[in-house]
């Protein structure tokens, strides 16, 4: 694996689950400086930090709300020149068609489309060349998923929008794709009434015979920040041990 060495990245939603194995991992690799976004979880990015600490690598810690572009304009500038940016930070509103409201449309759009938008904007003009801007989605962005409308609908924004930035950063030689990735059992999914049945049902059908873990997802997260993925853009690139596969 390519080394990162010297490099500063930004990994947003980056003190838990998906967005910790991606911090972590960057770490490993070398990396000199790792900030890391976060929302409201005070200890968990705390003790993040250490974890990045002890693999030699300077922690920065930015508490802030991604779903509003002043914060997160505001963030991207505490975070400084990056090389990489990951965009990982989700959130959203997991009920039936029939119970969300415009209310919920908003904070889910913002948080997990919209915000990507700021942070490329902000943080582009200050990237080398050679820079990569790595968006986190989903399978349900592409497959219809149970409770998961308006996080799905997000997920299609936000590889959509992947896909204009690949085209109009590449001048600037700054790679930008996606990670799909499949079930990952993390906190987040606490929030789905349906969550052992969702577990159960991938740890029977997934070809490679277990769930996707969060190291998974930032092994491939850090290649496609690697000069070896410089002719990959726009692309999302699915990590699900081929579950995706079967009918």
């Amino acid at each position: 694996m390519t080394s990162f060495e010297g490099k500063s990245v930004l990994v947003t939603g980056g003190s838990r689950g998906i967005g910790k194995g991606i911090a972590l991992r960057l770490a490993e690799l070398g990396a000199a400086t790792v900030a890391l976004s976060y929302l409201r979880n005070d200890r968990a990015a705390e003790e993040t930090a250490e974890e990045i600490r002890a693999l030699g690598a300077e922690p920065k810690l930015l508490r802030g709300n991604l779903g509003d572009p002043e914060k997160a304009s505001a963030l991207v500038e505490e975070a400084g020149a990056l090389d990489v940016l990951v965009s990982n930070a989700a959130t959203g509103v997991i009920r039936p068609f029939a119970e969300l409201e415009e209310k919920h449309w908003d904070w889910t759009l913002n948080a997990n489309a919209r915000a990507l938008l700021t942070l490329a904007r902000v943080a582009a003009p200050k990237m080398p060349p050679g820079s990569s801007i790595i968006a986190i989605s989903s399978m349900g962005g592409t497959r219809v998923l149970e409770n998961y409308t308006l996080v799905g609908v997000s997920k299609a924004a936000l590889e959509s929008l992947v896909r204009y930035l690949a085209v109009e950063l590449a001048p600037q030689d700054i790679r930008v794709n996606a990670v799909s990735a499949g079930l990952v059992e993390t906190g987040a999914l606490e929030y789905f009434p349906n969550r052992e049945e969702m577990l159960e049902h991938h740890r029977s059908r997934t070809p490679a015979g277990r769930l996707v873990e969060p190291r998974d997802v930032a092994d491939v997260v850090c290649f496609l920040a690697s000069p070896e993925a410089a002719m990959i853009r726009g692309q999302a690139v699915v990590v699900d041990g081929g579950s995706s596969l079967l009918a």
